[in-house]
């Protein structure tokens, strides 16, 4: 077992990558239900993303709720500092 570092208070992930302080499921569901103003993306950090998604609604909807499935399903999402979303 890997003990947690400064770099990885919550540990790492099977593959040796450390896992964020951020949630998937939180982000997902902030997505999907807050998607059109981007609030998922400022969550993990993604502020670009956040503000294009807020500037079109998020995609009508469609980009968001996507966006949002995808948060709660991957394995692979990471925050702003590149680790892996708790999930």
């Amino acid at each position: 077992m890997t003990v947690p570092t400064p770099d990885a208070l919550f540990g790492f992930d099977p593959q040796g990558r450390p896992y964020s302080d951020k949630s998937k499921i939180v982000a997902g569901l902030l997505q999907i239900f807050l998607g059109g103003l981007g609030i998922g993306r400022f969550y993990v950090g993604s502020v670009g993303v956040g503000v294009a998604q807020l500037l079109t609604c998020g995609g009508l909807g469609i980009w968001s709720l996507i966006d949002g499935i995808l948060f709660l399903t991957s394995n692979d999402r990471t925050d702003k500092q590149g680790r892996v979303l708790r999930g």
